[in-house]
């Protein structure tokens, strides 16, 4: 009787460790699919900063109406990109690149299929980076 007690106390304890590995590889799996990009598409990128040749007389500040800092993780896209689903806000990943930039700001009509990565006031950076086609990821 006694073993009885004890091999029901195992069986339990391994049900409920298959349980609680089943829920875990579901919940990753879910979380995944969060981070998970619905669209992906090639594009011309290049480097900006805030500067008034590269820019206008206030080169902190986006056409969209938000205040640069140095240090921001953001893009400006073309107009056609935003008809595409690239809303101000929306977080981007960009091939080359690490971490999620946030789209801020907008370029001229004239463009099509490009992006401004902004690079504060370090030009040497922007330079570097110089012209490239990249895919983004949103």
């Amino acid at each position: 009787m006694r073993y009885l007690k004890i091999g029901k106390i195992i069986f339990l304890f391994l049900l409920s460790v298959i349980v609680f590995a089943t829920l875990f590889v579901i919940s990753c799996a879910q979380k995944e699919e969060k981070h998970q990009s619905k669209h992906a598409l090639e594009v011309t990128a290049r480097a900006y900063n805030s500067i008034k040749n590269q820019t206008d007389a206030e080169p902190y500040l986006t056409a969209w109406g938000d205040t640069l800092k140095p240090g921001m993780k953001v893009i400006a896209v073309s107009r056609d990109l935003i008809e595409m689903g690239l809303n101000r806000g929306t977080k981007v990943t960009i091939q080359g690149l690490d971490g999620e930039y946030t789209v801020l700001d907008k370029m001229h009509k004239r463009w099509r299929h490009k992006i401004d990565i902004y690079m504060g006031n370090d030009i040497a950076a922007a330079r570097k980076w110089g012209k490239r086609k990249v895919i983004i990821r949103w």
